[in-house]
């Protein structure tokens, strides 16, 4: 991506080419986008619920119809593998479908009454207007479908404010979204600056607003957000911790640690990034592991043969060459991969620090990319202890026989959002998606993002 005062050029990591140029919006031309989104909420908020419903289907269907042009201009933005953009729309389609199926439901009005029966009232869950939804490059979809669909059933407006570099996505996203019958305004996208974003957290027409970022850019939000009295949802990335503990299925986990890791070029908030070993399995899963991640395949994320394409920018290609060279640096032992000479295009190797220490990167910090930092535990409890030993708290996982005692971890021990049992996985529309900690707050899909951002209303009767 390049980027001057007035326009975003967005580049190809695989190739290091030229895409598109965008003009940058001046403040007059976002904030009529905002009151266009209002105009069209004050419509969409009196429709049945059985009929947003039927508008997220015919998305769904337009998602479907779209999914080859969608997904390749995905991968000409981020490096995303193709095939990985083909299933992002299809979550996306799915997301949607879920949303049209059970938000009638979730949203329904309540009648309350008193334990001797008389009636008391009902709470309704209505919409509360615009909300401002800031979004990340990683999953240039998937993150703005699962605040849009949530919030359209809700009944409110979205105003999309994409990362530079894939802009072309959501520009695509909208136009699709228009093609499926959704009424003009109430989802559009700004091309704005920092500034003028923050100008718009402020705009009195914006109700909510939610990011997926970083925890920096969850402050900045957050505290932009609760000076104007809006709430907020954040979701803030990881550094997940998969445990291997001591009587664990050593070959499950290592394959699964490595599709965990490299999954979208390891660009997502709950990849598996550090890997926590008790010693009675180190060296079984170390020596498996490394062998493993030596044999991915990098290369041109369109061809069907590639494992692991390119990172998605030159920026986030330095800063995680930074993060491995100050790891290794504070004690960190490379066993494969290692900070690459550039030629052409953004490309990472699939890469392994052990011996990983606090204080530096590979322990303390989120790894945006196909570097694993593994952690040796002396027990199963060491593993949790070094697990929760962390300011993020998205996702993690466990790997052991004994799925009885994983699940006593996971809920009574583990102190994230989302714990994986002998599996990987991102998200699931059934299933609460969202963090602690330095990870964020607030709740998507599984019926919680829909009431993220609604006037739960108390009715009295008489």
């Amino acid at each position: 991506m390049r980027t001057d005062s007035t326009t975003i050029t967005t580049i190809n990591p695989a190739t290091e080419a030229a895409i598109t140029t965008y003009e940058f919006m001046s403040r007059d031309a976002a904030f009529e986008r905002v009151e266009a989104c209002h105009a069209a909420f004050l419509q969409w908020r009196t429709t049945r619920l059985e009929e947003r419903a039927t508008h997220l289907r015919d998305m769904a269907h337009a998602l479907r119809r779209h999914t080859r042009a969608l997904s390749a201009l995905m991968t000409e933005e981020t490096g995303k593998l193709l095939r990985d953009g083909n299933a992002e729309v299809e979550l996306c389609a799915q997301i949607c479908e879920y949303t049209a199926e059970h938000g009638p439901g979730q949203l329904a009005d309540e009648a309350r009454t008193h334990s001797d029966g008389a009636k008391t009232g009902v709470v309704a869950y209505c919409p509360i207007g615009v909300i401002f939804s800031i979004q990340p490059w990683n999953f240039p979809v998937y993150q703005p479908v699962r605040v849009l669909a949530a919030n359209l059933m809700a009944g409110n407006g979205v105003i999309l404010k994409h990362a530079t570099i894939c802009t072309g996505s959501g520009l695509m996203l909208r136009d699709l979204c228009l093609e499926a019958g959704l009424p003009k305004g109430l989802f559009d996208v700004v091309v704005v600056d920092h500034d003028i974003s923050d100008a718009i957290i402020a705009h009195p027409r914006v109700r909510g607003v939610t990011l997926t970022g970083s925890d920096t850019a969850g402050r900045t939000v957050g505290q932009a957000a609760a000076k104007h009295l809006k709430k907020s949802v954040l979701e803030l990335g990881s550094n997940d911790a998969y445990l291997v503990l001591e009587d664990a299925d050593v070959a499950l986990a290592v394959k699964v640690c490595v599709q965990g890791r490299i999954y979208n070029n390891g660009e997502t908030c709950v990849s598996a990034k550090r890997f926590i070993v008790t010693a009675a399995v180190y060296d079984d899963f170390v020596g498996a592991f490394v062998e493993q991640m030596k044999a991915i395949a990098m290369g041109d994320p369109t061809a069907e043969a590639t494992q692991l394409g390119p990172i998605a920018s030159t920026e986030q290609f330095d800063t995680l060459s930074e993060q491995v060279t100050k790891s290794i640096e504070g004690g960190a032992t490379l066993l494969c991969g290692g900070v690459p000479t550039r030629t052409v295009g953004y490309y990472f190797p699939a890469t392994v620090l052990a011996d990983c220490q606090p204080g530096t990167p590979a322990y303390d910090d989120e790894l945006f990319g196909p570097v694993a930092a593994v952690i040796r535990a002396t027990d199963d409890a060491d593993a949790m202890r070094i697990a929760n030993d962390s300011r993020y708290g998205l996702g993690g996982g466990i790997f052991t026989r004994d799925e009885n005692k994983a699940f006593r971890l996971a809920r009574d021990h583990f102190d994230t959002g989302m714990v994986r049992i002998n599996t990987f996985g991102t998200a699931d529309p059934n299933m609460p998606f969202g963090g602690v900690k330095d990870s964020g707050y607030g709740r998507e899909h599984g019926g919680f993002g829909v009431k993220e951002f609604v006037n739960t209303k108390a009715i009295y009767l008489p």
